[in-house]
């Protein structure tokens, strides 16, 4: 059992939870037409978005559009925070699925949307935003389609994951902090929480960092081998991401980051990364389909 301290939320039971039936969550080559299509239309539509802005903005109520044509009941969470530039309004965006499990606790999926500031030359942050906040839309219609599921599930939508100068208390991670704070408030049980980002990568190579909660970890390498996907799935012990899922691993919940961080001309490179080469032409259905499927297989895992 993975335990979470009382001081902040309600402890969630884990895998000795006992076993609801439920059709499985499956991800499929329509969903990855879906995620790719919507990140298409996000970076078209919505190019910059950088968070506390009217263009950041403009990105939130598209999403909550685009996601509410799956079926599904989205929300904008709206909320203001300190940056080094002063307090900005800011929106994340949310799906929320109820559980059938008696106290279900909530597995969280989220990804930041915000591109990051001041790079200039039509910077679109395809792969880096862009990519997995569409891969969410598409996951938003994959449960639907798969009916009530043992615990709840949110998908978020993230603003302001991108620092304005350099990751610090008021710089960063805006989102993913207002949405700790919420669920603290509520007193929700957080079973999971799991960052996904720049899952997009036509070369795709899936790290899971080391500050990733060690059970989930395995669960993550376990649920790569039972779809196929061992070989783009890697555990790199040696490196550490701040990513959304930091804002929970600080409040003592387990959290894990899925991220393709070799994002580059050639391997071991990131020189994609927060360049104006960012672009829809760098990422694939493919590899939203492999990563969306590795997502889908983690959650049923989760849940067993």
């Amino acid at each position: 059992m993975v335990s979470v301290p009382r001081l902040l939320f309600r402890t969630a039971p884990w895998l000795c939870a006992i076993h609801v039936m439920a059709d499985p969550v499956v991800f499929t080559e329509s969903d990855a037409r879906e995620a790719f299509a919507s990140a298409a239309g996000l970076v078209k539509d919505c190019t910059p978005r950088d968070a506390g802005t009217l263009r950041g903005r403009l990105a939130a109520n598209w999403i909550l559009d685009r996601a509410s044509r799956t079926g599904v009941d989205a929300v904008l969470d709206k909320f203001r925070a300190e940056t080094p530039d002063g307090e900005k309004s800011f929106a994340n965006v949310v799906v929320e699925f109820q559980g059938t499990r008696t106290n279900a606790a909530w597995i969280v999926v989220m990804s930041h949307f915000d591109t990051m500031p001041n790079i200039g030359n039509g910077f679109q942050g395809a792969n880096d935003g862009a990519s997995t906040s569409g891969l969410l839309v598409a996951l938003a219609g994959a449960i639907r389609r798969a009916g009530p599921q043992p615990d709840n599930i949110a998908l978020v939508w993230t603003d302001g994951e991108e620092c304005r100068v350099s990751y610090g208390p008021n710089d960063g991670f805006q989102g993913s902090r207002h949405l700790v704070d919420t669920y603290r408030t509520r007193h929700r049980a957080v079973k999971t929480a799991i960052c996904i980002d720049m899952l997009g990568d036509r070369d795709l190579n899936i790290t899971i960092p080391a500050n990733t909660t060690p059970v989930l970890k395995k669960l993550a390498l376990k649920a790569a081998s039972r779809t196929g996907l061992s070989p783009k799935v890697a555990l790199k012990k040696d490196i550490v991401v701040k990513d959304d899922h930091s804002a929970f691993l600080d409040a003592g919940c387990p959290a894990i980051c899925l991220i393709d961080f070799d994002f580059g001309s050639a391997p071991g490179k990131n020189d994609y990364w927060h360049t104006p080469k960012d672009t829809m032409d760098k990422i694939s259905s493919q590899s939203l389909l492999d990563s969306g499927r590795l997502i889908a297989e983690f959650l049923n895992m989760l849940q067993r």
